[in-house]
């Protein structure tokens, strides 16, 4: 009897859990797990699945009708897209803010700032690609605003998501412009400011405001609706803010 009490309560749980599909910018993987475990504290039976990529690549997704439920993008263009597309359930919101860092595996001597990416010793330098992610853009911004494009064009390689760029940063480039959140991961706390890694004048490039939305295929999905409210909160606030990003 005990046995089949437990099966009715584990087929009535399956049952009434909702699942929320949210895509998310490469750059948030950092928070998102802390975001979704302070959700889960709050609506436990609610899961939420995560795909991660660059914003470009998900919104191509999402347009070419992907299951998506939540949109949460490295900037708000791609969201205000959707928006204008009639693919979404509300207008886009900013949740967060972004910021650039020229990162390398090895100390350096950054007196030049980021001038020293000039310098011989550094022959390969990580970006995230422009066409496909918005701290690509940012950081295109900073390099034709500071007139370091055409000295160093030649040394760049290009990751399709910030994540992935990242990853080049750290094995096959000799420095690298990634989201200064990522600095925040327990596998980069070896890494310390003016060390490892300056911060770039924000001045120099387009504000990274970061948006979410919620997409039309959350029209009955009443988690999807709880998710999109609670990345809003002043409780996901205090998250992002622990990872590096400023908030509103």
């Amino acid at each position: 009897m005990k046995r089949i009490i437990f099966s009715i309560f584990l087929l009535h749980s399956f049952v009434f859990a909702e699942v929320v599909n949210v895509a998310v910018a490469a750059n948030v993987s950092y928070a998102i797990d802390t975001l979704i475990e302070q959700f889960h504290k709050e609506h436990p039976d609610t899961k939420v699945q995560v795909t991660l990529g660059s914003s470009g690549k998900l919104t191509a997704q999402i347009k070419h009708h992907a299951p998506y439920d939540v949109f949460m993008s490295a900037n708000m263009s791609y969201p205000e897209a959707l928006y204008k597309e009639g693919l979404t359930l509300s207008k886009p919101h900013i949740y967060a803010q972004g910021s650039l860092v020229l990162f390398s595996v090895k100390k350096r001597d950054f007196s030049q700032d980021a001038s020293i990416i000039r310098t011989k010793a550094i022959r390969r330098v990580a970006m995230a690609n422009p066409k496909t992610a918005p701290y690509g853009k940012a950081t295109q911004e900073f390099l034709d605003n500071t007139k370091l494009y055409n000295t160093i064009k030649g040394k760049l390689i290009f990751g399709e998501s910030i994540g992935q760029t990242i990853s080049y940063s750290i094995t096959a480039a000799d420095m690298g412009f990634i989201a200064a959140s990522a600095l925040h991961s327990p596998k980069m706390a070896q890494f310390h400011k003016g060390e490892n890694f300056i911060e770039l004048d924000s001045t120099l490039y387009t504000p990274i405001s970061q948006g979410i939305v919620l997409l039309k295929n959350a029209t009955n999905n009443k988690g999807a609706q709880l998710f999109y409210e609670f990345i809003l909160s002043t409780q996901a606030k205090e998250i992002f803010r622990a990872y590096g990003y400023s908030v509103q």
